[in-house]
């Protein structure tokens, strides 16, 4: 049985075509940013404070949100940020960025720009030398095409 170019082009397509459309690929559960939290703290509850997320209250194009993020601590070598880790809960692979700091970091600070499909809580996580973890959200409102959609 001989096989031609276009039977092959045909499998390769339909196949691309189901994986794009399986549900767990397409769609974000809030448990996988949950879980994704309880890997990076070890299981222990991340408590509120000390971390603080900057992000727009309002994203006109979600393919390029800015977000900051900034930890207070002193940054010496008994007391510094060791992580913090970003995460989306409504993208389909939630964590989008982690950070790692020394006390030769200075200040534990860091902006980066994210994509977000729809509004959702933009997280920030920061791990302390000591195993501490201390937690923020933000919600994100995503308009399409900037109409406030």
């Amino acid at each position: 049985m001989t096989i031609t170019r276009r039977q092959v082009f045909g499998l390769t397509a339909g196949t691309a075509a189901f994986l794009a459309f399986k549900p767990e690929f397409s769609f974000a559960a809030t448990d996988k940013a949950e879980d994704a939290i309880k890997a990076f703290t070890g299981g222990a509850a991340p408590m509120e404070g000390t971390v603080a997320l900057d992000t727009p209250e309002i994203a006109e194009n979600g393919n390029t949100v800015p977000v900051g993020v900034t930890v207070d601590s002193p940054m010496t070598a008994d007391s510094y940020v060791a992580s913090v880790l970003i995460l989306a809960d409504g993208n389909p692979n939630p964590a989008v960025a982690t950070f790692h700091f020394s006390p030769m970091s200075g200040e534990a600070e860091a902006k980066t720009r994210i994509r977000l499909a729809k509004t959702q809580n933009v997280i920030a996580v920061a791990k302390m030398n000591d195993g501490s973890t201390y937690i923020d959200r933000k919600e994100v409102k995503v308009t399409i095409g900037g109409c406030g959609g």
